[in-house]
């Protein structure tokens, strides 16, 4: 599983069926049926480059995607919350994020070992806490478009966005957040318990506000950008034009 999240990571176009030879040209005998299993497990599905703990409810409200074509030119105007797969020596979690697109800032996060929309309103609750966004972008997974979850950004007058199925660039910012978390902390360090995990992705959170400087910010931390520290990105649509840019 932790081979699968790696390579997923970097090939998120991958399918069972690739994975499954891509595993075995690494040594390891295991059959697709094992594979597919093991993905479903993870929550991971070939081309939506997000974890499948995405899918929505069929009963829930689908918003539109509200970000297409517009100037994301100040902090709080647009926030996005993601959840992705946590590997752990020994077993693995789920980790929710909330942030802010103008900036990269990381408003808030939660750690948790199920898929209730609990832990995803808590991080929004903390969020909340640090300021408004005009526009609240998300996908279409359950614990999104759960009644809860939508009732408390509606009662706080923020416009739900929800990106397109399959649109890997609808939400792009955190996707970038995901492999700059895997990358440079997950698997460096492969923790074994619960609690050391905590610590070390509060440490890392701390780090990538404050200290990590940003390709896409012109080499600037999202604590300046976020909370005012130093002037706007120049670029009037520097945000739209950062797409093709590498991770950052």
């Amino acid at each position: 599983m932790r081979l699968l999240d790696g390579q997923y990571t970097k090939r998120p176009f991958y399918g069972s069926r690739r994975m499954t030879t891509w595993l075995r040209n690494l040594g390891y005998d295991i059959n697709r049926k094992r594979v597919q299993r093991l993905m479903h497990k993870m929550g991971l599905e070939a081309i939506y480059p997000r974890p499948n703990t995405s899918r929505s409810h069929p009963q829930h409200r689908i918003y539109p995607y509200l970000l297409r074509g517009l100037s994301i030119d100040r902090p709080n105007q647009v926030w996005s919350t993601d959840i992705t797969y946590v590997p752990m020596r020994q077993g693995f979690m789920y980790l929710v994020a909330v942030m802010d697109w103008y900036s990269r800032y990381v408003l808030s996060w939660r750690l948790s070992n199920t898929l209730e929309v609990d832990f995803c309103l808590e991080a929004l609750g903390e969020a909340l806490t640090r300021g408004t966004p005009e526009i609240f972008n998300s996908d279409q997974g359950s614990q999104f478009t759960s009644p809860r979850f939508t009732k408390r950004l509606e009662e706080e007058g923020i416009r739900i966005s929800m990106d397109g199925r399959g649109r890997a660039l609808d939400n792009v910012f955190i996707e970038r957040l995901w492999r700059s978390v895997k990358y440079e902390e997950l698997y460096l360090k492969s923790y074994d318990r619960v609690p050391q995990l905590y610590l070390g992705l509060t440490e890392y959170f701390g780090f990538y506000n404050d200290e990590r400087p940003h390709q896409g910010l012109n080499d600037r931390v999202p604590a300046d950008l976020y909370l005012k520290k130093e002037m706007p990105i120049e670029h009037k649509n520097a945000i739209h034009l950062k797409f093709a840019s590498n991770w950052s």
